[in-house]
């Protein structure tokens, strides 16, 4: 069900109505019930209510509001969590998409794609890293040699013709 701006405005009275330490402690306990415990990131959070809270409400509004359907953003959450390697998050949004019915067959093809994409990033870094550090810019080299050759003589004590 989509969020409203005026059933999120009404969430923000009740929040206010109540305190935070109330509200914290609440979400906190529908947290464990719905998925068997609370994050430590929720924890830590809930030492500082306000933080907790902040938290929440952004993340259950992007959540909330978004035209994707809710077990698309859990799974895409969970591919966020594999590809930073986050064995928490990646478990505990695979844990909501199941709730919210996604298939075993879906989140090994979210797996999947989550590491091709890691992978993707690991060597598109790479490779611009070696390009700048490694490929030679003939303009700049003494003599259009590469860095890497220039580098090699002067460790060597070599020079050119000898």
């Amino acid at each position: 069900m989509k969020k409203t701006k005026m059933e999120f405005e009404e969430r923000l009275a009740q929040i206010v109505a109540q305190g935070a330490d109330i509200t914290a402690e609440q979400w906190m306990k529908t947290i464990e019930e719905d998925y068997g415990k609370v994050p430590l990131i929720f924890k830590r959070m809930g030492e500082r209510p306000e933080v907790l809270i902040s938290h929440l409400l952004y993340k259950g509004t992007v959540a909330q509001t978004s035209p994707l359907d809710p077990k698309y953003v859990e799974l895409i959450s969970m591919a966020v969590g594999a590809a930073l390697k986050c064995p928490h998050c990646t478990g505990y949004h695979m844990v909501a998409a199941l709730k919210m019915g996604a298939t075993r067959e879906e989140i090994l093809e979210v797996i999947l794609i989550a590491g091709m994409i890691a992978n993707s990033s690991v060597l598109a870094n790479a490779y611009r890293i070696f390009d700048e550090k490694l490929e030679p810019c003939v303009p700049c080299e003494p003599k259009g040699e590469s860095q890497a050759k220039a580098a090699a003589k002067k460790r060597t004590g070599k020079k050119k013709g000898k």
